[in-house]
């Protein structure tokens, strides 16, 4: 137990510290102002589906080369259907969630898509065989409105305070249905075949390398891509340490969905960025309004209580 206890706290800080750095490299590279010469007009990186076809590709060679080779996987038995659909869904995801952005502010897109355990837990249970007790659901509601509360800021912008559900909302409901689905069927292959987080690494980002690499070379942007860090040699370099960022992670991540499920690993997830902005508040000295206070309280009473209570007892035979 105290083992398990040890990866699951090391899992959860490598989680933390690799997207910690993926988000401050991913942030430079996408708003930053590029040019060759001064005095030439700057361009900005807009190349978002390379952007995740390098990451796809690097994720793949870290998994053949490093993890299977290092970490003993066993035989794999999970079937090919269960890799290609949670990589397909995990994707569409992640592009709903960009292209919501289009419509709705940054701060809108964070609370909504902490509200991803929620349906990770639903459809977990609908579309597989494991089943919650009632004081989990309690548990994950409170972390999740906590963040929510944390979040928000004062007063509505965006599309949403018009009225009426648009665009970026349906967008974003997508991504959180994609996320959903991506949970329940990691949750059926680690029921049914055990599936490890080499393997799963692996395989997903395989799939994904075909579904996004499809794309990408049809529409001609990956000689766009290339081309672009060819003006911009420096670019390369953050594109590598983004990589190795990501590939970490991912594989950290993996760990925890394969040992404990993807439920866990989206309540890490999701609660990295809550850290991540209080920690940003407490260094530099912001002050936080009592709906915020209430919304930290929330958060770490309900990750206490799930540390306490969320494991079911162990049946007696």
């Amino acid at each position: 137990m105290m083992e398990k206890n040890t990866k699951f706290i090391t899992s959860a800080f490598g989680i933390f510290i690799c997207y910690f750095y993926f988000g401050v490299i991913q942030e430079r590279i996408t708003r930053g102002k590029y040019s060759s010469k001064e005095g030439e007009d700057e361009e900005r990186f807009t190349y978002t589906l390379s952007l995740v076809f390098v990451q796809c590709i690097a994720n793949y060679v870290f998994a053949r080369l490093l993890v299977l080779n290092l970490i003993p996987q066993g035989e794999d038995t999970t079937k090919t259907w269960y890799y290609s659909s949670s990589a397909l869904t995990y994707l569409l995801g992640m592009v709903s969630s960009n292209m919501a952005l289009q419509w709705v502010n940054f701060p809108t897109q964070v609370i909504a898509k902490s509200c991803k355990p929620i349906p990770v837990m639903v459809l977990g249970v609908l579309l597989g065989k494991k089943r919650y007790l009632i004081r989990k659901y309690v548990f994950v509601i409170l972390i999740v409105a906590g963040i929510a509360l944390f979040m928000l800021k004062d007063g509505k912008s965006g599309p949403a305070a018009e009225g009426g559900i648009g665009v970026g909302e349906v967008l974003l409901l997508a991504s959180l249905s994609m996320d959903g689905l991506t949970g329940a069927v990691q949750e059926r292959m680690k029921a049914e075949h055990e599936t490890r987080s080499g393997h799963m690494m692996l395989q997903m980002n395989k799939w994904s390398c075909l579904f996004v690499g499809i794309p990408v070379v049809l529409t001609g942007e990956v000689v766009k891509f290339s081309a672009f860090v060819g003006r911009h040699p420096a670019v390369a370099w953050h594109l590598g340490s983004l990589a190795v960022a990501g590939a970490f992670g991912q594989f950290f991540i993996l760990v925890v969905v394969s040992d404990f499920g993807p439920l866990p690993c989206s309540i890490i997830t999701t609660t990295r960025k809550f850290f991540t902005v209080l920690g940003s508040v407490l260094l530099f000295g912001n002050s936080l309004a009592s709906r915020q206070w209430i919304g930290t309280i929330f958060v770490f009473t309900g990750l206490f209580l799930d540390a306490v209570y969320g494991k079911s007892s162990p049946k007696k035979k």
